[in-house]
């Protein structure tokens, strides 16, 4: 995202790249449509993790791409999509849930752990802890974390990963992104930061405009936070749980 940022790097030569391949967190599909017009060349998005060793869907090579989507399940692995309140009822498809995953390239268990093992591998399948769904051909599409869902009132699940989709698609936003910060009243309250464009200007009522045009009630940030940069790993992740601590020294609630 940062070289797309960059106005140079729409003046490399990319005739000699077939693709690029995309992992550690779901991109915005402004971003990959973005990064097909500048270079040409092919998205393989990729999901797994360290416990699956690491891979378990990839976007088909060649394939029929849907942007979005992180692919298939690899061979010999299957993917169900549970219930995250009962961890047990598998949901229809195109319903989100914890993404569970069985196959052999799942561990064995996590090194002299044995209560942390317990948490993950249930009558064998790895528990992700990430929240997604399976459309009708197989596609995957990962919606968030499930550590990462906001509570908000009324008790509703929202997947900041969404929230931060649909602002990614406004035309003045470079990077979003979205936490829960502590509500005396909700419980939980949506708070998005945000980094405008290079040369825009865009106010805190224009981005709740946008988003009550495009997202239930329910879903509409409380707080608008606008910043110059946001915190990063060494790989250009953006730091979610930074921006969170950050969030919570401010009121005093730091774990």
């Amino acid at each position: 995202m940062g070289l797309l940022a960059d106005p140079d790097f729409a003046k490399i030569d990319f005739s000699s790249v077939k693709g690029f391949f995309s992992g550690a967190a779901p991109l915005a599909e402004d971003t990959i449509r973005r990064l097909k017009e500048l270079t040409g060349a092919e998205l393989c998005e990729v999901y797994g993790s360290t416990e699956n060793s690491p891979i378990v869907a990839v976007t088909p090579w060649g394939g029929k791409v849907k942007p979005g989507t992180v692919g298939c399940p690899v061979p010999d692995t299957d993917i169900r999509i549970l219930d995250v309140e009962t961890d047990s009822r598998e949901m229809p498809v195109g319903e989100t849930g914890e993404i569970v995953i069985q196959g052999p390239q799942v561990m064995e268990g996590y090194y002299k752990k044995p209560e942390e093992t317990a948490l993950v591998l249930k009558n064998g399948w790895f528990f992700s802890g990430d929240i997604g769904r399976l459309d009708p051909e197989g596609y995957l599409t990962i919606v968030d974390r499930k550590k990462d869902m906001i509570i908000s009132s009324g008790g509703y699940n929202v997947c900041p990963v969404e929230l931060a989709n649909v602002l990614f698609d406004h035309p003045k936003i470079l990077e979003v992104c979205t936490i829960g910060i502590p509500d005396p009243y909700r419980g939980e309250t949506v708070k998005a930061f945000i980094v405008i464009k290079k040369g825009e200007n865009l106010t805190e009522e224009e981005v709740l405009a946008y988003c009550r045009q495009h997202l239930a009630p329910y879903k509409v940030p409380k707080i608008i936070e606008f910043i110059d940069e946001m915190p990063k790993s060494a790989v250009g992740k953006v730091l979610r749980r930074k921006l969170r601590d950050m969030e919570l020294q401010k009121s005093g609630n730091a774990a």
